[in-house]
């Protein structure tokens, strides 16, 4: 039987915290997690197969700009080196550009909003909407700013 290969991708702190959750899940597939490089997420070399993205926030615009762009080339870089089958990410801005370049490939896309978001959308979301396959949302009052996403509780 052959195995999809899925990357898993999420921004580091709360969007990974959620997106670990399903680690169980990451052995039934050719997987890769992607996230940002900090002191925290650099130990998951020792349990999973991850790639590193540079942080970024967005309070330090100049920074960040550099960072998108090193990260937009690692992004390509790591798209043909995997070759996903479908991109699975929570978000935040990491998980953007992965689901566009999978859909440019005409690859399968499921976004996660994150469980914190109740009544307002994350920007990720909003950007990641219009090309998801699939988008969960977590909180029934979040189908009014996505009426096309599937509504199934809690899953984290």
């Amino acid at each position: 039987m052959e195995r999809y290969n899925v990357m898993f991708v999420a921004s580091a702190g709360g969007h990974l915290t959620e997106l670990l959750k399903l680690s169980s899940l990451f052995i039934n597939y050719n997987y890769v997690l992607v996230t940002e490089r900090n002191k925290i997420s650099l130990d998951l070399r020792k349990k999973f197969k991850v790639e590193f993205l540079l942080y970024g926030s967005r309070h330090y615009p100049v920074r960040y700009f550099i960072v998108s762009c090193f990260n937009f080339f690692k992004n390509i870089y790591l798209f043909f080196k995997y070759k996903p089958d479908l991109v699975y990410t929570t978000g935040a801005h990491t998980g953007v550009m992965l689901c566009y370049l999978a859909k440019l490939f005409r690859k399968k896309v499921i976004f996660v909003e994150v469980y914190d978001r109740v009544l307002t959308p994350t920007l990720s979301g909003k950007l990641v909407y219009p090309i998801a396959d699939c988008f969960i949302v977590q909180h029934p009052e979040l189908l009014i700013e996505f009426p096309k996403a599937k509504y199934i509780g809690g899953i984290y």
